[in-house]
């Protein structure tokens, strides 16, 4: 059976908007610059983007580089972590209403780390329209100002993401490696580190609050995190993972389908679920022992939904964090904000897929007293 290409024909939601001609050249030559014919529309529409960014990159550097490069990062960052659909964004977001202790990497400078100094402010004011209201997946809020995922920054910097094979399936095997950097090579490690040091200085030019920075694969790199800020944080959120595989699944039949630029096979998508989780938390514990026990801190995504000033309390005093009592206030008028939010709802799952889930995500039922 004919396999339907869903949003075919949309070039939104493509975080390869906010790549330079050069980088966009060299991915292409990584894929022997095979596109497939449905998707020359979406190439056609990056590579006319990527030559604006190249210019608008070269402004940027010659008003804003050196000011970068002499930049420092005083203030220990706060990495959030966790599995894809486990609850990351929600604590995010909940933890970017602290403004007065944490800056955050924004929608629009991380698709756009090269030139956002220069381009932000006009285009955000200019064209909002840009970003749909909601995110493909869920139904949670988008603009160009909310709290994103810094994954997408060096990824187009360095194009070393795991991210790129879902844009790029059929080379997907070689991006996987780059979920935890395990078996890279150590350039490729050492240019990673540098794109993230650099972006992370570009947040902080005018900026000196402390950078909450989340993304679901710095779950695996915990280690090379710790050679870029040896004095992170970090807050680990968990989740049924019956509930993280469905939505994992959900995601990939709505927001994936919006970035290939190779028909995906979509029979494969269920083994890359599992895949992806057992080497993100391979790695995960294997690094965890490399973090003092009052550096890091567990939550249980019920707990967070059940009571958020509660467990987020709990995480500050753990933490050493400050300023929970002035926080507060902006949280409780958050949280009164997302009243009436509808949460997607999933079918259960068939009993010989619970048996699969279960059997090859053992540790995490085990670990965090999850119900198998």
């Amino acid at each position: 059976m004919k396999q339907k290409l869903k949003h075919r024909w949309s070039i939104s939601h493509n975080y390869l908007a906010g790549i330079t001609f050069g980088k966009w050249i060299k991915l292409l030559a990584q894929n022997r610059f095979y596109i497939s014919p449905a998707y020359w529309h979406r190439a056609a529409f990056i590579t006319a983007s990527s030559l604006l960014n190249s210019l608008n990159a070269l402004i940027d550097k010659a008003r804003y580089g050196a000011a970068i490069n002499q930049t420092e990062i005083t203030r220990p960052p706060l990495f959030i972590l966790g599995h894809w659909r486990s609850g990351t964004t929600l604590l995010h977001d909940l933890l970017a209403q602290d403004d007065a202790q944490f800056q955050y990497a924004n929608t629009y400078q991380v698709v756009n780390p090269y030139t956002f100094l220069t381009t932000e402010n006009f285009i955000t004011r200019m064209f909002p329209w840009l970003v749909p209201p909601k995110r493909p997946m869920d139904n949670m809020a988008l603009t160009f100002s909310s709290p994103q995922e810094d994954e997408f920054a060096p990824l187009l910097m360095t194009l070393n993401s795991v991210y790129l094979g879902t844009s790029f399936p059929n080379n997907e095997e070689y991006y996987d490696k780059f979920l935890s950097f395990r078996n890279v090579e150590r350039s490729k490690i050492e240019e990673w580190k540098a794109a993230l040091l650099y972006f992370c200085k570009k947040l902080s030019l005018n900026d000196n609050r402390s950078l909450l920075l989340k993304s679901p694969p710095h779950t695996a790199r915990i280690r090379t995190i710790l050679e870029v800020f040896p004095n992170a944080r970090f807050v680990h959120i968990h989740r049924d993972p019956y509930r993280v595989f469905q939505s994992q699944r959900h995601f990939f039949d709505t927001a994936g389908w919006y970035t290939y630029l190779q028909k995906p096979n979509v029979e494969k998508i269920d083994e890359g679920l599992l895949q992806r989780h057992e080497t993100m938390y391979d790695a995960y514990f294997e690094d965890l022992p490399l973090v003092a026990k009052d550096r890091i801190y567990d939550i249980r995504f019920n707990d967070l939904e059940n009571d958020p000033v509660g467990t987020l309390k709990n995480a500050y005093d753990h933490l050493s964090l400050d300023g929970f009592d002035r926080f507060e206030p902006n949280l409780q008028r958050y949280l009164s904000s997302l009243k009436g939010y509808q949460k997607n709802n999933f079918s259960k799952l068939d009993d010989a897929t619970r048996m699969i889930v279960a059997k090859r995500w053992k540790r995490s039922f085990k670990t965090w007293n999850y119900p198998t």
